[in-house]
């Protein structure tokens, strides 16, 4: 049962994201050309609430749909490491013009030639997890 619910969820994300144009390949070059406020505003916002819900997690003792307490733990706070990642992150989504979420958006609207970019993306998070212990963690 738990799965159907996120697969409704998972679709109706993928539907949010379609229609946004948050997976436009077009929208996402606007945004690194920074000829519009359109994509800085679905990140802004999503940020925006995304704090606002994980501040009031931590403070309301929140339970999980399993009814456990949901606890999150404090991150290491390095600079180089967060700004790193967050680098390789937007060169890849620019190169690919298109991040995690719309790849499946994407395929799942028709394009099929992102299947070549979701085949990159687990060739690299495969690559990822054969060098994991030898990287700075």
């Amino acid at each position: 049962m738990r799965s159907v619910i996120y697969l409704v969820v998972g679709v109706f994300f993928g539907i949010v994201m379609f229609k946004s144009e948050a997976a436009s390949w077009f929208r996402i070059y606007e945004m690194f050309r920074f000829d519009t406020f359109h994509m800085y505003g679905i990140i802004g916002s999503a940020l925006f609430i995304g704090v606002i819900f994980t501040q009031w997690i931590k403070k309301a003792g929140t339970k999980s749909v399993f009814g456990e307490k949901i606890i999150i733990a404090a991150k290491e706070k390095s600079f180089a490491r967060y700004a790193l990642g967050g680098i390789l992150f937007g060169l890849g989504w620019a190169l690919a013009g298109a991040c995690p979420g719309p790849m499946y958006t994407l395929l799942g609207a028709g394009f099929l030639p992102i299947l070549i970019v979701i085949i990159g993306a687990l060739l690299g998070t495969f690559c990822y997890g054969l060098l994991k212990k030898r990287l700075p963690h």
